[in-house]
């Protein structure tokens, strides 16, 4: 049998409709489309977030009642027992020796990249503050002080206080 170049062209048609075929069918048996669309890396965010028990999230008071008290009218609930002032001293060594340093005089490592330095914790400056005063200090943050309502529980707050009145300098003798 001898090839023209018609039944040349007929038969390559042919073959290359046939490797075709064979692919596109090797493709699709190869893929599961019906998992990829059910995929989680494609729809993330299509389930619905469970919902939140409501005591979990403060809807009063808070921060926001903090910003709008008047300090020197806080009271310093928790009574300067030697379990809180060793409370506050261990809160203090976590969230403000690196600032006011370990003798609470305003040298701590970070703190001395700072200028002014930080305040002396013994000194009157802050001893004069009532606790409402030093607690919203503490909490909203003052001059370069950081608040940290957000990131030291209420409780460790006012023990701090209970630690930094332990602090006070002695009376000076005549």
């Amino acid at each position: 049998m001898t090839s023209t170049p018609g039944n040349l062209r007929h038969n390559l048609q042919a073959t290359t409709l046939t490797v075709l075929g064979v692919v596109i069918l090797l493709a699709v048996s190869g893929c599961d489309y019906a998992r990829m669309t059910d995929d989680e890396a494609i729809e993330t965010y299509g389930r619905k977030m469970p919902e939140t028990p409501g005591y979990t999230v403060p809807v009063t008071g808070g921060i926001e009642k903090l910003k709008v008290a008047d300090p020197q009218s806080l009271i310093n609930p928790l009574p300067a027992t030697p379990d809180a002032v060793a409370r506050g001293r261990l809160a203090y060594g976590y969230y403000c020796l690196h600032c006011h340093g370990p003798l609470a005089d305003g040298n701590g490592t970070v703190g001395q990249s700072f200028s002014p330095l930080p305040t002396d914790l013994h000194g009157p400056i802050v001893q004069q503050l009532t606790d409402g005063e030093l607690f919203s200090n503490i909490s909203l943050g003052y001059k370069r002080c950081p608040s940290l309502a957000l990131t030291v529980a209420a409780k460790d707050r006012w023990a701090i206080i209970d630690y930094l009145r332990t602090l006070a300098a002695p009376p000076q003798k005549s």
